[in-house]
């Protein structure tokens, strides 16, 4: 028997095979740098800045060299109206949220109405600091967003809500958090969802693109959703287990009646 023609035809399909596989790593991220050792990736980091919004919580302190001098401008623990509000207490300073309301203010004790809306936390600590600079020696105003959270979804390891705790937050450290993407995530699929100026706005994201650190999008700011797309494999893995899972329950309705059916023909004949 000649065995040299099926040989020559197995190594072409393993070698075909091979090719295949090897032609595209769907896992990889940006794919663009193969070949390159080293570089230098267009940022838009310089022009990422988290603004406050509606609906936003700060939490403000307001402290001095006197802790007296400051106490004013700290809201009070004996207020019920503010007492959910207050958070906690530590070295005699206050830490509290406000809630910025829709038009973008917060209501302050001592100075009253303030318009936080559109503006950083840096420049509400330094206009803060200013204002209250008119009564009090060297007062130091901290403040923080205390809401920043990312929604991820999709084909990620964990799908989950992420507390942001640092001032600057980008895609992957959300899908780090996460536990990155699963084999079945698309890696060219990536959404962000964020909500501006009233209206849902989206971005598609290419992980296998390094462009994308040159993204608006790429920093995430407060309430985004990240969406990762599921691949072929897993759309047709979940077609196929609702397809058995669908088969399943009619065969076990079948079966069930024909038990009933059977149970009366028995119960008859015995009659």
């Amino acid at each position: 028997m000649n065995y040299k023609l099926p040989l020559a035809i197995l190594i072409a399909c393993l070698g075909l095979a091979s090719c295949s596989t090897n032609k595209e790593n769907t896992l990889a991220y940006f794919k663009d740098l193969e070949g390159s050792d080293n570089g230098v990736l267009r940022s838009n980091a310089s022009a990422y800045e988290i603004r406050v919004a509606p609906d936003d919580e700060l939490i403000i302190t307001v402290t001095s060299s006197v802790p007296e001098a400051t106490a004013a401008y700290n809201m009070p623990l004996n207020n019920p109206a503010k007492r959910t509000n207050y958070v906690t207490a530590t070295n005699n300073a206050v830490l509290q949220t406000y809630i910025v309301d829709g038009s973008g203010d917060i209501i302050l004790p001592v100075l009253g109405r303030y318009h936080a809306g559109g503006k950083t936390t840096k420049e509400i600590s330094a206009e803060l600091t200013q204002q209250v600079s008119a009564k009090v020696k060297d007062p130091y105003v901290r403040v923080e967003l205390s809401n920043f959270y990312v929604n991820v979804m999709g084909e990620v390891e964990e799908p989950q809500r992420v507390a942001v705790t640092s001032k600057r937050f980008s895609l992957l450290d959300a899908l780090a958090a996460c536990g990155d993407l699963t084999e079945y995530g698309r890696r060219d699929r990536v959404y962000v969802i964020r909500e501006e100026d009233g209206q849902k706005t989206y971005h598609r994201m290419d992980l296998a693109d390094s462009k994308i650190f040159g993204s608006p999008y790429f920093y995430l700011k407060q309430n985004d959703v990240v969406y990762v797309e599921p691949n072929q494999i897993r759309v047709d893995n979940s077609r196929y287990n609702q397809h058995n899972a669908y088969k399943l329950t009619v065969i076990s309705t079948i079966v069930s009646a024909a038990s009933v059916v059977a149970s009366l023909v028995i119960a008859l004949t015995v009659k």
